[in-house]
């Protein structure tokens, strides 16, 4: 339960150094927060990438600098300078670096948890709740708008689903065109988080389709694998414009949780075993 509450980073729960840098990390309830120092001379793909083993950072950062400077560069190309005084939002897929002599100094709120990371400390298997979520008719209406709108309309789409991830303590893996890949400690917030994602985009004339399971995830180079995944993605393809779908295994484990479902019947997933689906009641 939220409470008034302190913690100053002389003092944190966890400090991480890695090469060039350190990161000061301090657990605020549910909400984990760190401090980046990063020195002059840091670069993600020289000092974290060995650590990480990944091409690029799969993180996505979101933060507030103190003092110094980070040059962004995203796999696509696209760069960015993020100064003192600035907010920030870093995509997954990129490489940084301080710009200068002076060292970068930061609060971040989405990163702290897992960055330089090893994937042997961090697990190679999880046990996750694994929500997909699409815009239904996207092709139709991409048609219908343009290209120019569509980005447009796309990106505040993109920008309400991550903020309902954030709010539920959802973990982005991946954005697929107009769908997202996100993993969630529990089911119960990932539901609670798929329904508000529907609501959410519906002044933009959207509708999604949810699709929801509960299994043992991979992680490999930041990327989320396995059976389980694959199970989640058949459920969402499954669920219609409005619809949260949730496998058997997702619904029992919300037993008691006050979340209320209705029977959505047996299906043959593609490629895998028939499932017994559970649909939202809004």
């Amino acid at each position: 339960m939220p409470h008034l509450q302190r913690k100053g980073f002389t003092q944190p729960d966890q400090a991480r150094t890695f090469p060039n840098g350190k990161l000061d990390v301090v657990q605020m309830g549910e909400v984990v927060v760190g401090r980046f120092e990063l020195r002059p001379g840091w670069r993600w793909s020289k000092d974290v990438a060995p650590i990480a083993g990944t091409r690029s950072c799969q993180h996505r950062h979101l933060g507030y600098t103190i003092s110094g400077s980070l040059h962004v560069r995203m796999d696509d190309g696209t760069e960015l300078v993020i100064g003192p005084g600035d907010a920030y939002e870093i995509p997954p897929g990129h490489d940084a670096w301080v710009e200068g002599n002076e060292a970068w100094d930061s609060v971040e709120f989405t990163s702290a948890h897992s960055f330089a990371v090893s994937p042997e400390e961090l697990g190679e298997r999880i046990l996750a709740t694994i929500l997909f979520s699409d815009i239904v008719d996207s092709t139709a209406m991409l048609a219908r708008l343009g290209d120019h709108a569509w980005a447009e309309l796309l990106q505040q789409h993109n920008l309400r689903i991550r903020a309902a991830i954030d709010q539920f303590r959802g973990r982005e893996m991946n954005t697929m065109g107009d769908g997202f890949l996100a993993l969630f400690d529990g089911p119960a917030r990932a539901v609670r988080a798929a329904a508000s994602m529907d609501q959410s985009v519906s002044d933009f004339g959207l509708r999604l389709r949810v699709g929801i399971h509960t299994g043992e995830v991979e992680i490999v180079g930041g990327q989320a694998r396995g059976v389980a995944v694959h199970t989640a993605a058949r459920v969402a393809s499954i669920a219609g414009a409005g619809e949260v779908l949730v496998s058997a295994t997702t619904h029992d484990l919300l037993d008691g949780s006050g979340i209320a479902f209705e029977p959505h019947g047996e299906h043959e997933l593609k490629g895998l075993r028939k499932r017994t689906l559970f649909a939202l009641r809004r």
